[in-house]
């Protein structure tokens, strides 16, 4: 996202992907984050991040009262909770939930109705917040669908253990009596972490999920549905099995699996949508069960370039080995950016990408031209790597908690020269129908 959110710089951008061949513009999660800026920890997965907003841009609530008034009315499922929830963070000093005051805390109707007549200014200020994001938002998807890009959205697969949707769906979640989380969230050593990542989000009750008919799930999906063409579900090996850390664990090594519905869940969901637009985040531990989930109800998978240079000609990340059901990455938002990770490479890993590649194009576009020559249905190109920036532009560290996702586009200039080359590349691999 530019430094004008996604006002005139966002407009600028998606002129600037259909004038280099591109037809589609992902974006990280868009709810509300916390202090660690976290978009994979969200205070609420309906509302979105009023930081987005470009307030010039914006609608006035007065001369709009009647379109205001109906999307109040027509978001009040989530919305009413949102901005109470927020209003009373603010009140209490910014102290998570389960730290409120017992009748706040366990939302006893007199206390909420008390709440809500004290905090009458500032619930509204909230709502509006909330409309004009929605506005700006559907008339950003309007403009890109005008320019022949489609938007790419990101559900995460959990919401942190301070939010909204913890505090007013508390049955959702394995919580303790106080609201605290009794499990974790994380994965088992891997790729990233020895230790494994603790994420410290609160894990789904399925077998209240089950009872519901996933109502909570299928209200998260609509959403998201409402703003994106097609959703990524993070961390989608965690719908067949998660990862259940005890809290108070100091890292991830002690969790273990237990199952989740995932076929069940995705059978809801397509009921409800008949054509379910969604991309499986299948990264890290994947099982056969995993996989077979996937393949069941025919969502493409996920392969990242930077992950396929082990040494074993077998690596399913190499382009090679991909299928069309997949969705290919130079790398992601947790690796860093393809020219800082070429050059941390050992010499003897640096052959093998070099002999593998065997392109006489530098870094990264060795790397983007096999993404976008490959077979799969979809390839993905950072902005980052568009860009030829270094670690310095490194979104996030998984298994830390400080120093990410602070990069900014800014007003960066992408250029006339670099939105050509990237045409002639796009139309090379036959990802873009004409070339002007």
């Amino acid at each position: 996202m530019t430094g004008n959110r996604y006002g005139r710089g966002g407009r600028a951008f998606i002129d600037w992907l259909a004038r280099a061949g591109f037809s589609v513009w992902q974006v990280l999660p868009l709810g509300p984050v916390g202090a660690d800026r976290s978009p994979y920890r969200t205070r609420s997965d309906m509302a979105g991040n009023a930081e987005l907003i470009h307030w010039q841009e914006a609608p006035d609530p007065q001369r709009d009262h009647a379109d205001l008034e109906a999307f109040c009315r027509r978001s009040a499922a989530w919305l009413d909770d949102y901005v109470l929830f927020e209003a009373l963070a603010t009140e209490q000093g910014g102290e998570p939930w389960w730290q409120w005051p017992a009748p706040l805390r366990d939302r006893e109707a007199a206390a909420l109705q008390q709440a809500r007549t004290r905090l009458g200014s500032e619930l509204k200020r909230r709502q509006i917040e909330q409309w004009v994001f929605e506005r700006q938002w559907r008339a950003l998807r309007a403009y890109a669908h005008g320019q022949g890009v489609l938007l790419f959205g990101d559900l995460p697969i959990y919401v942190a253990p301070d939010s909204a949707s913890t505090w007013a769906d508390r049955e959702q979640f394995q919580l303790l009596p106080d609201g605290r989380p009794a499990l974790l969230a994380g994965v088992p050593p891997d790729y990233f972490s020895a230790d494994g990542q603790l994420w410290g989000n609160p894990l789904y009750d399925w077998r209240q999920a089950e009872r519901d008919r996933f109502g909570f799930w299928r209200a998260r999906l609509a959403m998201q549905l409402s703003r994106f063409d097609l959703v990524r579900i993070d961390h989608f090996r965690g719908l067949e099995a998660y990862w259940a850390v005890p809290a108070g664990a100091p890292n991830a090594r002690s969790g273990q699996w237990l199952p989740a519905p995932g076929a069940e869940l995705l059978s809801a969901l397509k009921e409800q949508h008949a054509q379910l637009p969604l991309v499986a985040e299948d990264l890290g531990v994947i099982t056969p069960p995993v996989e077979a989930l996937r393949q069941r109800f025919g969502l493409p998978g996920m392969r990242v370039l930077q992950f396929g240079f082990d040494g074993s000609p077998a690596n399913t990340h190499l382009p090679h080995n991909f299928t069309s059901d997949a969705v290919a990455y130079t790398g992601t938002h947790d690796n860093d950016t393809t020219l800082g990770w070429y050059r941390s490479l050992d010499p003897a890993a640096a052959r093998r990408v070099d002999e593998y590649l065997a392109s006489r194009a530098p870094m990264p576009e060795a790397l983007i031209r096999a993404a976008l020559g490959s077979v799969a249905q979809l390839a993905i190109v950072p902005v980052q790597d568009l860009l030829g920036l270094g670690t310095e532009a490194r979104f996030n560290t998984p298994g830390t908690t400080t120093g990410n996702w602070g990069w900014r586009l800014w007003e960066r200039p992408l250029g006339e020269e670099l939105a050509l080359r990237y045409q002639a590349l796009n139309y090379q691999f036959g990802r873009q129908v004409s070339q002007e």
